[in-house]
């Protein structure tokens, strides 16, 4: 009975122990320190706007806030993997206002029942997904430049199938998409929250999520290791297109229009968003958790900033500044990290 006794303490000690470990293990990765950093940030820019103006921690804000953070949210948590994998996304602004006018296009002329139309217009967004995947993957273009081209030439379709203005005349259920709830809940959080699970259980679950990281990491090696780098890049940008159709169809609904100008700037907010999240723009290196942290910060500075009455302009200045501070911050805890295995 003694030495049961005394077995105890040991084996609760070395489950401690290990405990600890993993613990310092997980800490030491660079995404991690990132997302204790950013976590630290919200917390903090969320006491200080609760105490800046009286409006920003009223219910009616925050479900503002929430709903309005998922547009860029969706499309954040499948950008994430595309530049962990070493790709970049620059089309998804465009892609937004590509989905939203063909939606519109469908239900306003064509007289297409609502739910086909959404669905070709997703589609549309993953059609210009698949464009990207073929620019980069199979004629081996630079991806910053690729995907601008693809901005530009998704903004210019857009243009043209809306006739350079916006698409009206559709049902007032185009509407309810986006300003509907699920309970308390507004719906586009709802399709948030499931695009982020889905998304998480790919990077974490599935094979998919493991070659993304190794494509990203060290692409020689992998390719040397039989993991199918090509394939998985365009994977990875066709889902990225399919979810920045989501987006835009969300973001369109919200103001009964299919308009070709929808999503102006909104690349650089989802970029913002999964850099500040701690994703490397070198890949190799990111998480969904962090983009969806970097995301809400984002979200509620620009809320903050509106609330506090500062101008547009100086707001642009605010988003620049951050996604310098983001960069920096990563190059330093990679240079740190690289020094640390180096001793």
């Amino acid at each position: 009975m003694t030495q049961l006794n005394e077995a105890a303490p040991q084996g609760t000690g070395l489950a401690d122990t290990l405990s600890r470990s993993n613990l310092q293990n997980w800490f030491t990765k660079p995404t991690s320190k990132s997302l204790v950093m950013n976590v630290g940030i919200l917390i903090v820019l969320s006491i200080w706007l609760s105490f800046a103006t009286t409006q920003f921690a009223s219910s009616e804000n925050l479900t503002n806030v929430i709903r309005q953070i998922s547009f860029v949210g969706i499309a954040a948590c499948a950008v994430t993997p595309v530049m962990v994998a070493g790709g970049l996304d620059l089309s998804v602004g465009s892609i937004v206002a590509v989905a939203g006018v063909t939606a519109a296009t469908f239900t306003a002329q064509a007289q297409w029942p609502l739910v086909w139309a959404f669905v070709v217009g997703i589609i549309a967004g993953g059609v210009v997904g698949g464009l990207n995947a073929f620019l980069v993957v199979g004629m081996k273009i630079n991806p910053v430049i690729a995907t601008l081209g693809t901005m530009y030439i998704g903004r210019g379709l857009a243009n043209v199938v809306a006739g350079g203005s916006p698409v009206t005349g559709v049902p007032l259920e185009f509407n309810d998409l986006a300003t509907s709830f699920l309970g308390s809940i507004p719906t586009p959080v709802v399709i948030f929250v499931v695009i982020a699970v889905v998304m998480l259980v790919m990077e974490r679950k599935t094979v998919l999520g493991r070659w993304t990281i190794a494509s990203g990491g060290n692409q020689e090696a992998a390719n040397l290791s039989g993991i199918p780098v090509n394939r998985t890049r365009v994977i990875l940008y066709i889902v990225s297109g399919l979810a920045a159709g989501i987006a835009g169809i969300l973001i369109n609904s919200r103001v009964a229009t299919g308009d070709p100008t929808s999503g102006a700037g909104f690349e650089f907010d989802v970029i913002v968003a999964v850099v500040l999240g701690g994703t490397a723009i070198t890949g190799g290196q990111g998480t969904i958790l962090g983009s969806i942290i970097g995301v809400l910060i984002v979200g509620v500075l620009n809320n903050g900033l509106n609330l506090l009455g500062v101008s547009t302009f100086y707001q642009n200045i605010v988003e620049g500044a951050v996604l310098i501070f983001a960069v920096g911050i990563d190059e330093v805890f990679r240079r740190t990290w690289r020094s640390i295995l180096r001793r």
